[in-house]
C-alpha cells in the first residue's frame, strides 16, 4: 500500500520534514518513491510547501495520507480540492487555484525559528510581565497579611489545650 507520510530532516533538535509518497512498509526515514512537499514547523507561522499536481496525482491513484499529512493537506486545502477532483471539476482549474492560493500565503524564511517581533509587540510583551509582576507582589503581600492572623488562631488552640490539660489534671487530683 502507498501512502504519503512526513520523513524527517534537518539536525538534532531542529526537526523539519519532507512530505513523501512511500511504500507503507518502509522505515519512516527509509525508502521513498517521491517527494511531494516540505513542511517545517519551527517557524512562525509553519512552512509547507507542497506540488499540489503530484499530491493530487497520488491521492487520485488511492495514495493514503498520515494523519498529520492529511493535517497539512487541509490547510492548504488540497484535501478540498481532491473532493472537487473526484465530482469531475477540471485538474487546471485546480492547479490555478492552489498556485493562487500558495502566492498569496505568508511567506516566511524556513532558516528562521521565529519571525522577529515588532517593536510594539516587544513592548507589550513587556508591559505584560510587569503587570504579571505586580500582581505577584500583590498576593504575596496579601500572604503575609494574613499570616498574623493564622499564628494567632494557632495560639488560641495551644492554649485552649492547656486550659483541657489543666482541667484534666485538677479532675484526676480530686478524684484521689
Amino acid at each position: 500500500m502507498v501512502r504519503i507520510r512526513l520523513r524527517r530532516v534537518g539536525r538534532k533538535k531542529q526537526p523539519s520534514y519532507r512530505i513523501v509518497v512511500t511504500d507503507k512498509r518502509s522505515p519512516r526515514d527509509g525508502r521513498y518513491i517521491e517527494i511531494i512537499g516540505f513542511y517545517n514547523p519551527r517557524t512562525r507561522p509553519d512552512t509547507m510547501e507542497l506540488q499540489e499536481d503530484r499530491a493530487l496525482h497520488w491521492l487520485s491513484v488511492g495514495a493514503q495520507p498520515s494523519e498529520a499529512v492529511e493535517r497539512i493537506f487541509k490547510t492548504l486545502g488540497t484535501m478540498d480540492r481532491y473532493a472537487r477532483l473526484k465530482q469531475g471539476e477540471d485538474l487546471e482549474k485546480l492547479l490555478a487555484e492552489a498556485t493562487a492560493a500558495a502566492e498569496a500565503r505568508e511567506t516566511v524564511s524556513p532558516k528562521t525559528e521565529y519571525a522577529p517581533m515588532s517593536k510594539e509587540a516587544k513592548e507589550a510583551m513587556k508591559a505584560a510581565r510587569a503587570e504579571a509582576a505586580a500582581e505577584a507582589s500583590v498576593k504575596e503581600t496579601v500572604v503575609k497579611a494574613t499570616e498574623p492572623e493564622a499564628s494567632e488562631e494557632s495560639e488560641d488552640v495551644a492554649a485552649t489545650e492547656e486550659a483541657t490539660e489543666a482541667i484534666a489534671e485538677e479532675a484526676e487530683e480530686s478524684d484521689d
